[in-house]
């Protein structure tokens, strides 16, 4: 899974190498508890801690769940606490400057989520709480994001993290060829594009599902825009965008258009066309709402659980290339280098260059880097 993560290139926080749990197993063991009616502990186990009354002290009952009392203390759970503990030290000494991540501030100044099946939630809660127990520089604020199952249809068996990658990546090659009439695999000024296109795609098609909720994986090379193909569809369309402005550009090089005015000087009641007022009542007007609405987790909310909204980021970006796309079939942007004409299309620029600047926001509120071409 952590390979799968990289190529997502998705910074997982994790400890360096693995931890030795001496200073926890000290501290559990001088508050293990005896098996309660003279009941055996399970081999591999040192004792139990009560949990809950824990939890009735820290005032956290909201969210935890009702049966949690105690906690059978393994090996194996000090040793993910260990790591725990050094992951999280790890990313305070490696973050940005800033009053969080001050030396003074500890790991008070921080906020572990932990992400969890929905199957491993209840362990993930007695490991928040065993944390507290043992550690008193354990983090203040612990937050648990709870993911449904990952299912994929019509495939009997499992499928691997790395399979799952190797599969859509082969599709987008594979589409690659179709597209441009040879194989491009080889190329070394395609690599990069192949992978961008293949991490859009799977991230796309996995976080354009609401976290809680199951996800089905289809397998197929499908072609619709809501479907696997929708990443593929937003980094082409990205693509279009930054053709288009090297179309200009070049065409400013050559005398052909003239530079563009400051925006103060541009005429925007020239934009007339629909599909202009969709691009900006749709797209450019709401992406500041959106992004304070999903743009980060919710540290001071009440409660054990957090979401967040990644299908509604996915839905945005989606939908703003629709309209583009649209717009772009139907409407020639780079008409005819006439001066009575560069008026509107030096406003049309502009509206676009403000469409650009959110498509790219968004598509790095989901690690996406923007694409040239594909």
């Amino acid at each position: 899974m952590a390979t799968f993560l990289q190529q997502l290139c998705v910074d997982w926080p994790a400890a360096p190498a693995r931890p030795a749990p001496d200073a926890l197993r000290t501290r559990a063991l001088s508050q293990l508890s005896p098996a309660r009616d003279g009941g055996a502990l399970p081999p591999g186990a040192l004792g139990t801690v009560c949990l809950k009354e824990l939890v009735e002290e820290r005032g956290r009952m909201a969210g935890y769940d009702p049966n949690l009392d105690s906690c059978v203390v393994t090996e194996d759970a000090l040793s993910v606490l260990a790591e725990l503990q050094e992951a999280g030290q790890q990313t305070l000494e490696d973050g940005p400057p800033g009053p969080a991540a001050a030396p003074a501030a500890g790991m008070d100044g921080c906020t572990v989520v932990h992400v969890v099946s929905c199957e491993e939630e209840f362990q993930q809660q007695k490991l928040d709480l065993l944390w507290w127990k043992l550690d008193d520089q354990a983090p203040l604020r612990q937050k648990h994001l709870v993911c449904g199952p990952v299912k994929v249809a019509g495939v009997p068996g499992s499928l691997t993290a790395l399979e799952y990658y190797e599969l859509r990546q082969a599709q987008v090659c594979k589409a690659s060829a179709r597209k441009h009439g040879r194989d491009l695999t080889s190329d070394p000024a395609w690599t990069e594009v192949f992978r961008v296109l293949s991490v859009a795609s799977i991230k796309f098609e996995m976080l354009s599902t609401a976290p809680q909720s199951q996800l089905l994986l289809a397998l197929a090379d499908r072609t619709s825009v809501k479907g696997t193909r929708s990443g593929v569809f937003v980094m082409y369309n990205c693509a279009r965008l930054a053709t288009l402005f090297e179309g200009y550009s070049l065409g400013v090089e050559q005398g052909l258009y003239p530079a563009a005015p400051p925006a103060s000087r541009l005429d925007f009641s020239l934009l007339r066309d629909e599909g202009e007022w969709l691009l900006l009542f749709n797209s450019i007007l709401p992406f500041p709402d959106l992004l304070s609405w999903t743009g980060a987790l919710a540290r001071a909310t009440p409660g054990l659980h957090t979401a967040v909204r990644t299908e509604t980021v996915c839905k945005f970006l989606v939908q703003l290339t629709m309209d583009f796309s649209s717009y772009y079939n139907r409407v020639h942007v780079l008409g005819e280098p006439r001066p009575h004409l560069f008026a509107q299309m030096c406003a049309r620029l502009q509206l676009l260059r403000a469409l650009r600047e959110v498509l790219h926001a968004g598509l790095a509120m989901l690690g996406l880097p923007p694409l040239s071409h594909v």
